[in-house]
């Protein structure tokens, strides 16, 4: 994939805002209500069309589809994927899912309680349990997904595209095990279960982009470990990632970590430099942090100690999802200015903290932070390079 070579390209995290129509659609079929297949085809075919453009009228370098097709992690990995079945729990009606926000809540229980933040793991909900082998169905869903995009894209003067998919330790956090004999050759089977899916993704010519919000939020999952513990539950995960991804070249892969976009206090995130090591462990050459949200943002001073691993590129977050604020340009270049200054400016490309489309208030605001992060890397382009971007 194309790197910074004579200015700071930009690109975001993935998930962008939909048209009200569509969200409609798509919520309904995650939910099993009616709706009318071939209109949802052609609204998809319509949007991801309009979605292109307009990143590309925002000044983005790399584009992807929004991942408007999707309603969130679980429900599009439940449509992929056989093998489970889902059941209500409540109170002693069985393990609930895993909470990303576990640490917090043990210091926060009246924020929570209130309804606000993140709500997984309260009753009323249901669970995914896996009780046969793990198979990939999706094959019809995400080569739509491939061709919407590839029609898209077709003709546009971009340094290039890329599609999402999930990884298989954040598939683990809404899927319970009842079937594999134990953890690891659970997370394996999930490993394998989405190699189809990545595959096809790079033979299409797209970067793959791998989210893994497991790998930093699982922490808070666990109030229990210690941060040894923690490091080899994480080092299994990045193990089973690492299997899926075997024989695809790093130059097409993209991670992106992150400690969860909801909104809530973060005060138990675990450091980055817990971590870092194991991110760089992935099978990967451009590697997508958050670095803009007030939890992290100091974390830039991390890389005046660690080393990228060689030929690899940074893509932090120099916009966020945390407030509707919207970035001021000179706030972006510096934020930009400060990862170039210490991993060398043609290994930085200049992202956003997750996907901004569903987390913002409207979908606007979305729109113009992109533009934000654009006019930010042209500033600093011009100071990092000497000349105008």
């Amino acid at each position: 994939m194309k790197r910074s070579t004579d200015r700071i390209l930009a690109t975001h995290a993935g998930a962008l805002p939909r048209p009200d129509d569509l969200k409609d659609m798509v919520f309904a079929k995650a939910r099993g209500e009616t709706y009318d297949p071939n209109v949802l085809a052609r609204r998809l075919r319509e949007s991801v069309a309009d979605v292109v453009r307009r990143q590309v009228d925002c000044g983005m370098d790399f584009v992807n589809d929004g991942e408007i097709s999707k309603t969130n992690f679980t429900n599009y990995c439940r449509e992929r994927l056989t093998g489970f079945e889902t059941r209500h729990f409540g109170p002693g009606e069985g393990p609930p899912p895993l909470d990303i926000s576990g640490r917090d809540e043990k210091l926060f229980p009246e924020y929570f309680a209130s309804g606000r933040g993140n709500t997984i793991g309260q009753a009323g909900r249901t669970q995914a349990f896996c009780v046969a082998p793990l198979t990939f169905t999706g094959g019809d869903a995400l080569a739509a997904d491939i061709d919407n995009l590839k029609s898209a894209v077709e003709g546009l003067n971009i340094a290039g595209t890329f599609m999402n998919a999930n990884t298989p330790g954040t598939i683990e956090h809404w899927l319970h095990d009842e079937y594999y004999k134990n953890t690891k050759d659970f997370l394996f089977a999930i490993a394998e279960a989405m190699r189809p899916e990545y595959l096809a993704i790079i033979e299409a010519g797209f970067m793959l982009q791998i989210d893994d919000p497991d790998l930093p939020d699982g922490w808070q999952m666990f109030p229990e470990m210690s941060v040894a513990d923690y490091r080899a539950y994480a080092q299994l995960r990045v193990d089973a990632l690492n299997h899926a991804l075997r024989g695809i070249p790093k130059d097409m892969v993209q991670l992106h970590v992150c400690w969860g976009s909801f909104h809530g206090p973060h005060q138990n995130d675990i450091p980055l430099a817990d971590i870092i090591d194991i991110v760089f462990g992935v099978h990967a050459e451009r590697f997508s942090i958050e670095a803009s949200n007030p939890m992290h943002e100091h974390e830039w001073h991390l890389f005046e100690q660690v080393k990228l691993p060689a030929n690899a590129v940074l893509v932090p977050g120099v916009v966020g999802h945390c407030t509707d604020f919207i970035e001021h340009p000179e706030l972006v270049a510096e934020r930009i200015e400060r990862y170039a200054n210490l991993v060398g400016k043609e290994n930085v490309v200049a992202g956003t903290d997750c996907g901004i489309g569903p987390r913002v208030g409207h979908g606007k605001i979305a729109w113009a932070k992109l533009k934000s992060i654009a006019e930010g890397a042209r500033i600093a382009s011009k100071r990092l390079w000497g000349k105008a971007a």
